[in-house]
């Protein structure tokens, strides 16, 4: 039978996958999947990361993930380590009658030694479990701020609509992140990113990302990362744009290119998501330049009135989602190494129709 790793290398191949292509695509570095290939467990800072990845990479290249985590396991049993006491020599048979009597003390010591500790596991779980019953139930609301935090299992977050907050249990933190929504618990696993519709109108709410989780102590919680798609949820029709600059005033010599028109400006939301280390600056509406450096799996989002600019040191590990009028556009930019400048915002047509564009300054 083949192993797992030969699996996803065959499949990967058989299906004409790049390799580095699928890195970018699912956020995980190569060396990674090349170490899931290779079943070298050296590769991974922790067992944890390994099933996660292993998890994401199946369901990748559309697998039975379940039969690949089944044998992963599998072999980690096969290639643990055989008990000591197996391996020691068995004694000779005329000794037996020697040491009869004195193994029989023993036994009925080590017997009385057990009970007690075992009574005295009992106990001391017991008293964990009255200390997790009591645990405090933290209540988070969330913004059009950035959330990341860890948090455990029935911790709270108030998710705001038209209608007031929707509460969000946190449902479960042993190996998946479970989160209880209106339409039932939805899960997100160890790097994956999961967009989740919460008010049931088939549109993208928010963006879950689980940066950290434990596959054997769910109180140890989860580290996530959370953002909103659609800012505040409360129309903006009252907060029209003025001041827009004309098409004919752009100070660029390179095509623009327009992402969305309508018969007025008005806010829009911008979430970047990384795949790798990058110098990152950003000058929102008339506000002074912000330069932060992010790495693998971090998201930046902001909620510009008029327009952003963007400064990229590395912009091929950069993914860019907008959202405007309840729409979302998605889209890559630049090469490996690549440095941009770019604005994105609202401009006048000279036909009268409001046009939001990307624009690569030179």
């Amino acid at each position: 039978m083949e192993s797992y790793g030969e699996i996803l290398q065959k499949t990967r191949e058989e299906k004409n996958l790049d390799i580095d292509k699928i890195a970018r695509e699912i956020s995980i570095e190569k060396r990674f999947l090349v170490g899931l290939e290779n079943e070298d467990y050296s590769a991974f800072p922790g067992e944890a990361y390994m099933v996660g990845f292993l998890r994401n990479y199946s369901n990748y290249l559309e697998l039975d993930t379940n039969f690949i985590l089944k044998l992963y396991n599998n072999k980690k049993i096969q290639e643990a380590p055989v008990p000591v006491e197996l391996l020691a020599k068995r004694k000779s048979p005329f000794l037996l009658p020697a040491i009869i009597i004195p193994s029989v003390l023993i036994v009925g010591v080590i017997l009385t030694i057990s009970i007690l500790l075992v009574n005295k596991k009992k106990a001391a779980q017991e008293d964990n479990v009255i200390v997790a019953s009591n645990q405090t139930i933290n209540k988070y609301e969330l913004n059009n701020e950035k959330f990341a935090k860890r948090i455990y299992k029935g911790d709270q977050l108030l998710f705001p609509s038209n209608n007031g907050n929707i509460i969000l249990t946190v449902k479960d933190t042993l190996s998946s992140f479970g989160l209880e929504t209106p339409s039932g618990v939805i899960y997100t696993d160890l790097s994956e990113e999961n967009e989740i519709d919460i008010d049931g109108d088939t549109l993208s709410d928010m963006i879950v990302y689980v940066s950290d989780i434990s596959d054997t102590d769910e109180k140890r919680g989860a580290e996530v990362s959370i953002l909103l798609r659609h800012g505040s949820f409360v129309s903006d029709s009252a907060n029209q744009i003025e001041n827009i600059n004309l098409a004919t005033d752009l100070k660029t010599s390179r095509p623009y290119k327009v992402i969305l028109e309508d018969n007025r400006a008005y806010p829009f939301t911008i979430n970047v998501s990384f795949r790798g280390p990058c110098l990152f600056r950003d000058k929102i509406d008339n506000s002074n330049s912000v330069e932060t450096y992010f790495t693998s799996g971090e998201v930046f989002t902001a909620n510009p009135k008029n327009g952003i600019r963007l400064w990229i040191s590395n912009s091929n590990v950069v993914k860019i989602s907008l959202i405007a009028d309840t729409q979302t556009f998605d889209f890559d930019i630049g090469a490996s190494g690549q440095v941009l400048v770019e604005d994105i915002k609202w401009i006048k047509d000279v036909d009268g129709k409001y046009k939001l564009v990307v624009v690569e300054l030179d």
